[in-house]
């Protein structure tokens, strides 16, 4: 016989208005049948989506297709919002899960991914970033010996640097208005380089900036009928592209990816679940620490957020701990 899980109250991250955040109680009962009840051990913020939620720059266009799997509430606020978890079972057994930030979650039994041997819990935290920086390769198909340019050094940025730098023979070049990218991609076995000193005529080109002028200069570095692959999500802004000049002459791709669809290049084999278990894999390095910030305490989310979202920031993938929570 199972042995009785009690009911408890657990505590979640609730962004309540725009520039307003507060943990709120979450009353758990008995676990359902066909679930697993997981007490948080790190989480993520994702810097990007988040700052929109906590914003309020979510357009009403998307408040469906931007639903995480397991938010509460809805758009504009409040909303429980967040979808990079890692905790342990009742079991024993260290996951992943698409989750808010919370204490104590039960979710389905199928939607946790054990993490690998390998990969520790904290670094387990990029697993959607590395889905998203997979999805995106998968998409603009950057072959060995290519020439590649990412525009933009975040935390998926750097993840597709990271992966394409691992093609043989290609030259990948992180590219970011802050100089101290340097040292994550030297940390990560890519080049780095100043926007207006960056090599062009490349043969794919990345841009993750989430800026206007980030897109002009991937357009830039774009060889003759090259691909350039847009993954920044700009919410409400309109934001200006520079389609005159040569664009058109020089025969340039400029196409979207998006995580909430697999590739079409693999979407025939490739359920979520496996691009989930493989981006997992894909943490194995511990190179790839260098992009996790010092963890803040859940307890402190709501005072510290205005600073973690802020673009001055500069923070990259910030770590939330739950020891003392």
């Amino acid at each position: 016989m199972d042995e009785e899980v009690p009911d408890l109250t657990a505590k979640a991250l609730w962004y309540a208005a725009a520039g307003r955040a507060e943990i709120r109680d979450e009353p758990l009962g008995a676990p359902p049948a066909g679930t697993v009840r997981v007490r948080a051990l790190h989480s993520a913020i994702s810097r990007g989506t988040e700052r929109l939620v906590f914003s309020g720059g979510v357009p009403a266009s998307e408040y469906e297709r931007m639903r995480a799997p397991f938010m509460a509430g809805a758009f504009p606020f409040p909303v429980k919002y967040g979808y990079a978890m890692v905790g342990r079972t009742e079991q024993g057994q260290t996951v992943f899960a698409l989750h808010p930030h919370q204490t104590v979650f039960d979710v389905p039994a199928d939607a946790v991914t054990a993490v690998p041997d390998g990969v520790t819990a904290r670094r387990a935290i990029l697993a959607a970033n590395m889905e998203t920086a997979l999805n995106a390769v998968w998409d603009a198909a950057p072959g060995p010996a290519d020439r590649i340019a990412v525009v933009g050094a975040g935390v998926v940025g750097a993840l597709v640097a990271y992966l394409c730098g691992r093609l043989p023979g290609a030259q990948v070049t992180l590219i970011d208005v802050d100089a101290s990218r340097g040292e994550l991609a030297r940390a990560l076995g890519v080049s780095f380089a100043a926007p207006d000193k960056a090599h062009g005529d490349c043969d794919v080109v990345f841009h993750a900036s989430g800026s206007a002028a980030g897109l002009t200069t991937a357009l830039d570095l774009a060889g003759d009928e090259a691909t350039v692959l847009e993954m920044s999500w700009y919410g409400t802004k309109d934001v200006a592209a520079p389609l005159g000049a040569a664009f058109h002459s020089r025969r340039l791709k400029l196409i979207s990816s998006q995580v909430g669809k697999v590739a079409p290049s693999h979407r025939p084999r490739w359920s979520y679940a496996r691009r989930l278990a493989a981006a997992l894999d894909l943490l194995k390095d511990p190179a790839l620490d260098a992009l996790l910030a010092p963890s803040i305490a859940f307890a402190d989310l709501p005072s510290k957020l205005p600073d973690i979202l802020s673009p001055q920031g500069g923070v990259l993938c910030q770590v939330v701990d739950y020891s003392n929570a």
